[in-house]
């Protein structure tokens, strides 16, 4: 009897392998097929035994190219693998190279590749809107295929959180009307998921929640199908206002985000209901999603806590662990760190050991979410014996610029693995808030997942040119020698988060920068002219790659949009000392500027406000949602809030669309009235100004337009003829010492 019990359980425990592997198959046989449509037949897929940490194989066998893989995402990895190291191919947001020959080519000896990070995360919450928000499924097809073929098998997966919120509400009695100033429109679901605030953008029609419902469940098809791990929401405490109407005795407390929304409610974790409300969301959402056991909880994201007693912070974590728990009994915790970073004078030893020491260390993983930055890990006993996973955050409010550490990639998870105080480092992550800039960047940190060693950067940029230009070109290379010295390294002395703006983004001012309009280049900007000549001198070589034609056109938007501030700050000189004729030929020289930048972004679909917009109001079914979600797509990368908030900017853009419709104009404004003072017509008053031009903004926002949806030009030639038009002037300024 006991013979025959045992049969059962392997046959069992076999069966489902067989049917695991068979839906990998399946799977990567899509992606495949998806991307090399004239190619798929020439490619074997093979499952192997399951392991903790991923592996692949790859072999020629046949006249076939064999890819081996314990998941869908070990296989998609062993064909991405295969790309690039032999068939000299790349795949990111910003170019594509998939100019295969017509014979693949052969492996000689069979590769053998495994990774010793045993969780690859991928996505940060503000990712799902400064990137994110109005995506179809067409566009997230195409980023989990990137995800496969990078290694990603941790997702998180939070589209259409909010109406399984809904549900749970609804079942608590509340009404649409109650529920109407809670849910925030779909351009500011980061912040709501995150308990920063309600409403703002809203209200938020049905049909859209339930769209996307639907939408995360072909997500996470595709995901689980691949092999991958997707972490969804758990509950923080975060409830509606209306709340305290409802259950007049719950204990709530009021928090706020300090950027000018309102406060909102937070249920004491003491409170019955809390638990409650949390078993209550994970049931409904297990109910409609299923669930891979991970959980994203991020309690004090930018708000601090009531009390900073040990003892609080302690029993907080355990009641939030606790309500997990009771639904599943396997639920593992994952917290982003950033609250140790981003509050670090809150979050002090005890403070940070008693948060997390309330959790088993097996249920509970901490992201290091900007270790690139700063090694959160290394200054609190590796998060104190918790499993943590070394991520890059490197681009803040999906922002437009050069930039990213890229020896520091290179090096340090592999510095972190063999470090003996990094604790129970266990997965490697991309925790961006934006994606779709610096290509290269990302797909460094990846080329991490199947090493242990450091990467040679210099080594490794031979190898990206090639496979991004499909080949090699002195130029080029000497262009990316350039690009690492400049724009991709941070001086190890200086603390400086993220890349630069450009002054064209500023609300119009004769400062040299602004609260998130900050100018200040981590490398000297005329170094970076080099770069730009050198990429202008491959076109005729390299003109056919779409890599090369993005690089270029970027390479040059950065160079331009450096040199707006000395020409904006010759402006504001001449402005000074009462120079009419100085004003008026270097604010021409400047809106012109602008013009051109315009012209150039126009050539690439990367950089189009229209896209933007017009995906948004694809996503309304009556004109009045169409016109709420362009007003979602407008303020979020302009205002962020309404005409006074603090953030406006913080997302801002280099566009076409943008440039020419948005900063153009307010910089034409603030001109003509700085002439108007200079020739004693009307004095100047900069708050009248101010006001003056929010009041504006806003109109802006509010407004009806559409923007040009496909591109203008050619890349190739826009660039060199602004490279005729430019390379001197932009030498002489530099060279009068005006430069940074």
């Amino acid at each position: 009897m006991v013979i025959k019990k045992t049969l059962l359980v392997i046959t069992i425990t076999l069966a489902a392998f067989a049917a695991k592997a068979q839906t990998s198959t399946q799977a990567t046989a899509g992606l495949i097929k998806r991307l090399l449509p004239g190619h798929y037949r020439s490619f074997v897929i093979e499952t192997t035994k399951a392991k903790e940490k991923d592996a692949f194989e790859l072999e020629s066998r046949n006249g076939k190219i064999v890819l081996k893989g314990n998941s869908g995402v070990a296989l998609a990895s062993a064909l991405y693998y295969y790309l690039t190291a032999y068939c000299h191919c790349q795949v990111t947001w910003n170019g594509t190279n998939l100019n295969l020959p017509a014979k693949l080519p052969v492996i000689a000896k069979r590769v053998v590749k495994s990774t010793p990070y045993q969780l690859r995360y991928y996505l940060n919450y503000c990712t799902f809107n400064y990137s994110m928000s109005w995506w179809d499924w067409s566009r997230w097809e195409k980023e989990i295929d990137w995800m496969a073929l990078h290694g990603i098998n941790m997702p998180l997966a939070i589209t259409g959180e909010e109406y399984t919120w809904y549900l749970v509400y609804k079942d608590l009695g509340f009404t649409d009307e109650e529920l109407k100033g809670f849910f925030t429109g779909p351009a500011y679901f980061s912040w709501f998921w995150m308990g920063n605030m309600d409403a703002w953008g809203g209200p938020l029609p049905l049909n859209w929640m339930q769209k996307h419902m639907a939408l995360q469940k072909k997500i996470l098809d595709r995901e689980r199908a691949l092999g991958m791990k997707p972490v969804l929401p758990a509950f923080t405490g975060h409830v509606p206002a209306s709340f305290k109407e409802r259950f007049p005795n719950a204990k709530l407390k009021t928090t706020n985000w300090k950027n000018g929304f309102a406060d909102t409610y937070i249920l004491d974790s003491e409170d019955p209901l809390f638990a409650r409300i949390g078993k209550l969301f994970l049931q409904k959402q297990t109910q409609l999603l299923g669930t891979d056991h991970y959980y994203s909880a991020d309690t004090f994201n930018e708000n601090e806590p009531p009390s900073d007693e040990p003892a609080y912070l302690e029993k907080l974590s355990a009641r939030i662990y606790e309500g997990m728990r009771q639904v599943d009994s396997k639920a593992v915790w994952v917290m982003q760190g950033w609250l140790f970073y981003s509050d670090r004078k809150f979050w002090k030893d005890a403070q940070t050991e008693a948060l997390l020491k309330a959790v088993p260390n097996d249920k509970m993983i901490i992201l290091d979410l900007a270790t690139e930055i700063e090694p959160v890990w290394k200054r609190t006993s590796a998060f104190y014996g918790k499993p943590w996973i070394w991520n890059m955050l490197n681009n803040f409010g999906a922002n437009t610029n050069l930039f990213g550490r890229l020896d520091a990639v290179a090096t340090e998870p592999a510095a972190a693995l063999k470090d003996p105080r990094s604790g129970k480092l266990t997965g490697i992550g991309l925790t961006m808030e934006g994606i779709e800039q610096n290509p290269v960047i990302y797909e460094l940190l990846t080329d991490n997942t199947w090493r242990s060693e450091p990467i040679n950067t210099k080594t490794w940029l031979t190898g990206y040119i090639r496979n991004r230009y499909s080949k090699d070109n002195t130029e080029a290379t000497k262009a990316w020698e350039i690009l690492h010295k400049t724009v991709y390294s941070v001086p190890a002395d200086k603390y400086i988060r993220d890349g630069a703006e450009s002054i064209i983004q500023a609300r119009p001012t004769l400062d040299s920068s602004s609260r998130w309009a900050r100018t200040k280049l981590n490398y000297k900007d005329a170094d970076l002219l080099p770069a730009w000549e050198a990429l202008v001198k491959a076109a005729n070589d390299l003109q056919a790659s779409d890599g090369y034609r993005f690089d270029l056109v970027d390479v040059t938007r950065q160079v331009l949009a450096n040199y707006a501030l000395p020409l904006q700050q010759k402006m504001a000189a001449a402005y000074k000392r009462k120079d009419i004729k100085g004003f008026k030929k270097y604010s021409a020289q400047f809106l012109e500027l602008i013009n051109d930048m315009d012209r150039l972004l126009a050539t690439r679909k990367d950089f189009l406000l229209g896209k933007w917009v017009a995906d948004a109001r694809s996503w309304g079914i009556t004109p009045k949602e169409k016109l709420l979600y362009e007003f979602n797509a407008k303020d979020l990368i302009t205002l962020w809030g309404d005409k006074d908030c603090p953030l406006n900017e913080y997302a801002c853009k280099q566009w076409s669309g943008l440039l020419s419709d948005f900063y153009k104009p307010r910089w034409e404004q603030f001109i003509a009235q700085l002439q108007q003072d200079i020739e004693g017509k009307k004095h100047f008053d900069d708050n009248q100004f101010t006001t003056q031009i929010k009041d504006w903004e806003w109109k802006w926002v509010n407004a009806r337009k559409d923007y040009p949806i496909t591109t203008k030009g050619n890349s190739v030639v826009m660039a060199k003829s602004l490279f005729e038009k430019y390379w001197t002037r932009i030498n002489a300024v530099y060279a009068e010492g005006i430069s940074k």
